[in-house]
């Protein structure tokens, strides 16, 4: 994702893996919310912005939400189908840039209300239901990309893995679509294990991952080692597929639940008792995984960088203190836990430098 045609240094970093190097990588933050999204219109957005900054991240994203029902329709979930662009899509981006940091918009489906339990599930039985999904998507999606157009980046969907099968064309013409309405360059996040089977990435300017891989075998507190050796192997992976296609990857999303099984499972909530081990547990992942990408960052130009899910503003952020949360279902981490303590210690100074590029 994340170089855009307003930055020709940005656009080396994305289209050309030899000129990776020009530009800093990206030390990014997802900064979420607790609603539909009006928190990043708020002032507290800005407070926030402000606290991702100073533990060194250049780069933020939010998620604005879609509406979609059982039949295929998606819609806007609170403003934004007509008129002017809403404030809190407006906001966080002029704010963003204020402060001298970059943003990145990575729209998401809330599939759940309709019943699904996550948008990877997202799919159809009948193709009067598809033809309804892409077309109303279409017009969702690139109604975003207007209203967002001054936004350093941009994603045309994220997970939504098991509508791609069968559908190319759709999503080609997408593409097409959001791209005569941003000048930004475009990803797609893909779910870790789908990301070879995205058809398309050669319409797009970089391959979007979210990172949730799986570094051990067994729930519990692994070794340090073992986490180590599974991000190399990630990480060789993730470059051979890249150079292939001439595409840098950029980790939309990476973080771990505080739970026994956040190595295993990095996914999901999992067992969080006895609650000093599963905090052990989060804080070695997360630390091993930004040693990991220091060090890939030496060797690996194909890796552009990451954004650490996730941060809240607001009263989410003060009732929960440290918020790169993980996972892939919300966490908080409260002010005496270790592993804010680790991210004073530890997190800080690596985010300096923690993604690769």
């Amino acid at each position: 994702m994340i170089g855009w045609s307003r930055a020709v240094g940005c656009l080396l970093v994305l289209l050309g893996v030899g000129a990776a190097r020009a530009e800093p990588p990206i030390r990014g933050v997802v900064i979420s919310c607790q609603t539909w999204g009006h928190e990043w219109g708020s002032d507290a957005m800005v407070e926030a912005l402000r606290e991702v900054k100073a533990l060194g991240a250049n780069w933020v994203q939010i998620h604005p939400y879609g509406g979609i029902d059982r039949g295929g329709a998606v819609s806007f979930r609170r403003g934004g189908a007509e008129g002017e662009t809403p404030v809190w899509l407006s906001r966080p981006i002029r704010e963003a840039h204020a402060l001298g940091l970059k943003i990145a918009v990575v729209p998401h489906l809330a599939g759940w209300r309709a019943g699904w339990r996550w948008r990877g599930d997202i799919a159809f039985a009948t193709e009067t239901e598809w033809a309804l999904f892409f077309t109303t998507y279409q017009t969702w999606i690139r109604s975003l990309a207007r209203m967002c157009r001054e936004a350093d980046g941009f994603a045309v969907g994220s997970e939504l893995d098991l509508t791609l099968p069968g559908h190319e064309a759709e999503w080609r013409e997408i593409i097409r679509a959001v791209r005569t309405e941003t000048p930004a360059a475009l990803t797609y996040g893909a779910n870790w294990p789908d990301y070879q089977n995205v058809p398309f990435w050669d319409a797009l300017d970089a391959i979007g991952v979210s990172a949730y891989f799986p570094v051990a075998e067994r729930p519990g507190i692994p070794a340090a080692a073992e986490l180590d050796t599974a991000w190399r192997r990630w990480h060789e992976e993730l470059a051979k597929y890249a150079r292939a296609l001439d595409r840098r990857v950029v980790f939309l999303e990476l973080g771990y639940d505080e739970s026994l099984d956040a190595a295993r499972r990095p996914w999901e909530s999992g067992p969080r008792s006895p609650e000093a081990d599963a905090a052990t547990v989060q804080a070695l992942c997360l630390d091993r995984a930004l040693a990991a990408l220091n060090g890939a960052g030496r060797t690996t130009p194909e890796l552009a960088g990451t954004f650490l899910w996730k941060w809240f503003p607001g009263e989410a952020r003060r009732s929960a203190r440290c918020c790169v949360c993980a996972g892939r279902r919300r966490r908080w981490f409260r002010g005496r836990s270790p592993l804010l303590r680790r991210l004073q210690a530890s997190l800080v100074p690596r985010l300096v430098e923690f993604p690769v590029g």
